[in-house]
């Protein structure tokens, strides 16, 4: 990676200064207050809280390339789930996400070459956005570690118009 390069350290710490001078989060409860948890991608055009209508302290979000369901987020959602009281599981990818223009192959065969090692883990790279949630939700429903599994709903975020198209919509 190349070019010039500002940390972004200072002015976070001093957002953090900011916040903690009319903080008043202190007493909020841990568990979510809709009993919901949100996975989404980790895309900094997506701004989950806003884009689903949330507010602190009101659900769980996880984030990761491609809010793809891996070992790591059934972890968390079961934890979520079992030790703070979830029942509820959003799913939120979007259209133009870097793992569908991503070849997968090729990109692990550059970091083994780079490093020596090639990674354990798969990246994901998926084509269509509507697919791979469809593929997700197939994930949560198999996990033997996750107990509630009636209200798991997966969407497409469209980073063109801001909308959330559903994935499997349930019969109305």
């Amino acid at each position: 990676m190349t070019g010039d390069f500002n940390p972004s350290t200072p002015e976070l710490l001093a957002g953090n200064a900011a916040f903690a001078r009319d903080f008043e989060g202190a007493r909020m409860p841990a568990a979510p207050a809709r009993r919901l948890a949100v996975v989404a991608c980790m895309d900094a055009r997506i701004d989950v809280a806003r884009i689903l209508g949330l507010h602190v302290g009101e659900a769980h979000i996880i984030r990761n390339a491609g809010g793809v369901i891996t070992d790591d987020v059934i972890r968390s959602l079961c934890l979520s789930q079992r030790l703070l009281g979830t029942r509820e599981v959003v799913l939120v990818h979007h259209t133009g996400c870097g793992l569908q223009s991503l070849d997968e192959q090729r990109f692990l065969s550059e970091l083994e070459t780079e490093t020596g090692i090639r990674p354990s883990w798969p990246f994901e790279a998926f084509t269509d956005p509507y697919d791979n949630v469809a593929e997700s939700m197939r994930r949560l429903h198999s996990s033997p570690f996750l107990p509630c599994k009636d209200h798991i709903r997966g969407f497409v975020y469209d980073v063109a118009d801001g909308k959330l198209y559903e994935v499997g919509a349930p019969a109305s």
